[in-house]
């Protein structure tokens, strides 16, 4: 049986978007375990014994019921550098434990500290998080990334990106990009195009 999960953010006891998160946990049980109720995230979070102070990953593992629940310390990866790679994965709507296919395009980026993935001649997104590109006066996000995450899902509703397709080629039409995922708040990982290696 396939094994998902949700990282969800806890900062000074407070959870970030946690309906977001509940969202794609009933995609999921739509598709895999269309039998089955959805996990209720607030209710196990609430059951657990939660840090107070401090930035920490709330990681759930689950299947048709949960089968872990646990707290760590959130230490955020330094990024300095992309390495532009091929890859063939399907996009998916849900967090596969099994991360098998990304770690394999992981271990291709060389001297860079992480990959921007590349599927058809597209940007999808990084090993670990979304991107969107600014171009002087908008930030774009590519319309097909391998993960729909939840911090994404977020800022369409709130018009701060927009989806566009963006082709390899058409990199050197924006300034800048941003990395962000459950944990890493968007803005707070601005890197210059020039770091982008092919």
């Amino acid at each position: 049986m396939c094994r998902f999960f949700e990282s969800i953010k806890l900062q000074d006891g407070v959870f970030y978007r946690l309906e977001l998160h509940q969202e794609r946990v009933n995609k999921t049980f739509k598709t895999h375990f269309p039998d089955k109720k959805p996990i209720d995230l607030v209710k196990n979070i609430y059951l657990s014994t939660i840090p107070q102070t401090g930035i920490y990953k709330c990681r759930i593992v689950y299947d048709s019921s949960v089968q872990s629940l646990e707290y760590t310390p959130y230490v955020r990866r330094e990024i300095r550098s992309l390495k532009l790679v091929d890859t063939d994965m399907e996009s998916k709507a849900y967090k596969m434990e099994d991360r098998t296919g990304l770690n394999a395009v992981f271990a291709q980026r060389g001297d860079c500290d992480d990959v921007l993935l590349v599927k058809n001649g597209f940007l999808t997104d990084t090993s670990y998080s979304n991107i969107a590109l600014f171009d002087g006066k908008q930030w774009f996000t590519p319309r097909t990334p391998l993960l729909y995450g939840v911090n994404r899902a977020g800022l369409l509703t709130e018009g701060k990106i927009i989806e566009k397709d963006i082709k390899t080629e058409e990199l050197m039409n924006f300034q800048s990009l941003t990395l962000f995922n459950a944990l890493i708040e968007f803005g707070d990982i601005i890197l210059d195009i020039s770091v982008i290696n092919r």
